[in-house]
This record gives structure tokens, sequence and C-alpha cells, in this order.
């Protein structure tokens, strides 16, 4: 994994930890002090989380971006 890719994940999972976990908290508790008190714990919690699930699915969505992606071959016979 490159320099590259590798600081592109850190910063994702963080934006998305971050934006999930104060969403979710929102979702459930309204907006109120006590999910504003919450919600960095909880995005403690939820980057690392997110860090290890995206580098063990990365290949997988790479795989299956790729399959979706390539040219299919013209079957037609006109």
């Amino acid at each position: 994994m490159t320099k590259n890719a590798l600081l592109s994940q850190v910063i994702m999972t963080l934006l998305m930890a971050l934006t999930m976990s104060g969403t979710m908290g929102l979702i459930f508790t309204g907006p109120t002090l006590q999910w504003l008190a919450r919600w960095p714990g909880q995005f403690i919690i939820a980057w690392p989380i997110a860090f290890i699930f995206t580098m063990i699915a990365w290949p997988a969505a790479t795989a299956l971006t790729g399959a979706i992606l390539r040219p299919r071959k013209d079957t037609s016979t006109d």
C-alpha cells in the first residue's frame, strides 16, 4: 500500500467515523447535551474499527469495482 493510499484511508475513515458516530448518536438521543458529551468517546471507539474494517474490505471492494467496470465483449452479431 502506498503512502497516498494509506493517508487517504486514514482521512476517509476519520471523516466517516466522525460523521456516522455523531449522526447515529443524534438519531438515538436527539440534540441534547448528553449526545454532545458522548460523541467524542463514540468517535474514538469508531475510528480504529472503521480503519481496520476498510483495510479488510478494500481489496474486495477494488476487485468488485473492477469486475463491474470491466468492458464487456460485444456478443452481438451484426
